[in-house]
């Protein structure tokens, strides 16, 4: 964590969840109420569980979207724009997930008119950049997080805001783990491009790392400099281990 940003702790349930494990988010709601406010906490479920969770959250669980059309309305059958997200309760919307980007195609300037789509909502996107396992081994992770990201980020006016997630791609789900210096080396030049685009305000921006964060591998991910949260996949969905990780962001 680094400075005064406020870290951000978010769940990426992904399509799982059905309406029985609304008791995991009541459960986390519950035992939120025994920590300090001292860290946000985020859950983004199905969208078919955004209004029921919504509902259930306390005043400390903020509920989100994994995805949404650029349009605000229209003929897109199946899809749902920020404007009926942030309607159902959303306050941010995942935009840009390497599962996105290669299971529908979706390519950065896509991802930047679904930045821009959230911001016109009033929600904030949280925009996912990573690098394969490939480009990794070549040693282009830097190059090749700063080009996406570049094509990826949307304008800002002086009131909005979005946060970054770097997943490197081949540590999503696998267990396996960037180094403590690696990481801080990606997060630090994704704070440099942040800075070149947005002057000061880059500063206060956001940059979660997610890519198998655990209970056990936290604090020491948390602590490293210019990360300011995570992006949680399969330790979101029980209650328990989201809030030993939510633990390690307030401790």
């Amino acid at each position: 964590m680094t400075g005064m940003v406020r870290s951000l702790i978010a769940g990426n349930w992904k399509m799982n969840g059905l309406k029985s494990s609304l008791q995991e988010a009541q459960k986390t709601t519950e035992m939120l109420k025994d920590f300090p406010d001292e860290a946000d906490c985020l859950i983004c479920p199905p969208s078919t569980l955004i209004v029921p969770m919504k509902e259930a959250a306390g005043d400390r669980l903020m509920v989100g979207g994994q995805s949404c059309h650029p349009e605000a309305a229209g003929a897109f059958t199946g899809d749902l724009s920020a404007e009926i997200l942030a309607d159902a309760g959303a306050s941010y919307v995942i935009v840009g997930h390497s599962e996105r980007r290669s299971e529908h195609g979706e390519r950065s300037a896509y991802v930047q008119e679904q930045a821009h789509a959230c911001l016109r909502a009033g929600i904030a996107p949280i925009i996912c950049v990573g690098e394969s396992y490939a480009q990794r081994e070549r040693g282009e992770t830097k190059d090749t997080v700063m080009r996406i990201l570049r094509k990826s980020l949307p304008t800002l006016t002086e009131n909005e805001t979005l946060v970054v997630a770097y997943e490197p791609l081949w540590a999503i789900g696998t267990g396996l783990v960037p180094s403590s210096d690696e990481i801080a080396e990606v997060h630090g030049v994704i704070r440099s491009l942040l800075v070149e685009l947005y002057q000061d305000r880059g500063n206060d921006i956001r940059i979660l790392y997610g890519g198998s964060m655990k209970p056990g591998n936290a604090a020491e991910i948390l602590a490293i400099e210019n990360v300011n949260g995570g992006l949680i996949g399969g330790a979101s969905l029980k209650a328990d281990d989201f809030m030993a990780i939510y633990a390690a962001a307030v401790a």
